[in-house]
């Protein structure tokens, strides 16, 4: 019982200083999520949503400002998910399936996977996700609003907000025609993520038309993002990293631009250089001159764990490595800027 009030206890001083702290800063942040599976021998893209930790989904459909204790949106462009341009979960939904973090798993497997979406669907995603008529679930893309950490590694580029600027961003997104745009060359998953990003900080993001021939890439925002965040201190730049969840799923692949994945896998350059050297050696020079940017290796983990305060030095607010190995474990997320507070020494 003893042990059980002090878990009680850290919870709320977690809850206390994120709920404070969220209330002082609103913010904005681009993810790009590696590829995984089949398709990332192929195209190594990865995926790119937005997230908002003070623009809440009200329905995948609609948002709305958060409440206290709400830890936001992300929100994406997806092809073949109920005809839709852009849905919205809430961040835990889409990270983990599940209602509440006290509910995330500490491993996966891909049967428990397929349970915990599948779950969610029928209670919460019938309107963008019906079954079909045998009653099972649609052959759609629908599983990519849930779950996202179990299948692959996340990385998120944060800018600050203001409450205006939330408040026109819900307006605008509730008012406007939501129709499917998708088009993988020039309104894909990226484009999503640039455009919305402009409108916060216009300009911040543009296309690049030589590393990435024009096709608005993952990686290519969040190198953008980053660029300007470096330019303007004022906005209050931070990265976190979301890590895939341990289990036996297949680990995911290194997201890469245009440019890289020509260049670095054989099966694309040893043709491209056979029929144009020229063109080949182009792509080279504007990878190396505009393209190369790593993802974030030493970025603090987006995670808050309420354990014994006992065990925690500095308090109950902890990075992955500081997780004393045998104390019990309970995730949910904070936002980017908090997170750079907490990264490791």
């Amino acid at each position: 019982m003893r042990r059980f009030r002090k878990l009680s206890g850290a919870l709320a001083l977690v809850l206390c200083v994120l709920a404070t702290f969220m209330q002082a800063h609103a913010a904005v942040a681009v993810l790009v999520e590696e590829p995984y599976g089949d398709f990332a021998r192929v195209n190594r893209a990865g995926h790119s949503a937005v997230y908002f930790d003070h623009v809440c989904a009200e329905s995948p459909t609609k948002l709305r400002a958060c409440r206290e204790g709400e830890l936001g949106a992300v929100i994406s462009r997806y092809r073949n998910v109920g005809g839709y341009d852009w849905l919205a979960m809430p961040l835990v939904a889409y990270l983990y399936a599940v209602d509440s973090a006290d509910d995330i798993p500490e491993t996966m497997d891909a049967a428990a996977e397929a349970r915990l979406r599948e779950a969610y669907r029928r209670k919460y995603l019938l309107g963008v996700a019906p079954d079909k008529a045998d009653g099972t679930a649609p052959d759609s893309n629908w599983y990519q609003l849930v779950g996202s950490a179990y299948d692959r590694t996340l990385y998120g580029f944060q800018v600050k907000t203001t409450p205006e600027q939330d408040a026109g961003f819900i307006a605008m997104f509730n008012d406007r025609r939501n129709v499917e745009r998708y088009n993988g060359a020039f309104r894909n998953c990226a484009d999503f993520a640039r455009v919305t990003i402009n409108r916060f900080y216009p300009r911040a993001v543009k296309r690049n038309f030589f590393a990435d021939v024009g096709i608005t890439t993952p990686k290519h925002v969040a190198q953008a993002v980053a660029k300007f965040g470096d330019r303007h201190p004022e906005v209050e730049f931070a990265e976190f990293v979301v890590p895939q969840v341990p289990g036996s799923l297949p680990r995911s692949r290194s997201v890469k631009g245009v440019a890289e994945c020509l260049l670095s896998c054989p099966r694309y350059v040893v043709p491209l250089t056979a029929v144009a050297p020229v063109a080949t050696a182009v792509l080279g020079v504007a990878y190396l001159g505009n393209g190369r940017f790593a993802m974030p290796k030493d970025a603090p983990v987006l995670a808050l764990r309420p354990v014994d305060a006992d065990l925690i030095p500095g308090g109950p607010l902890v990075t992955e490595e500081e997780l004393p190995a045998p104390a019990a474990v309970v995730k949910t997320s904070f936002t980017a800027a908090s997170a750079a507070v907490l990264s490791s020494e």
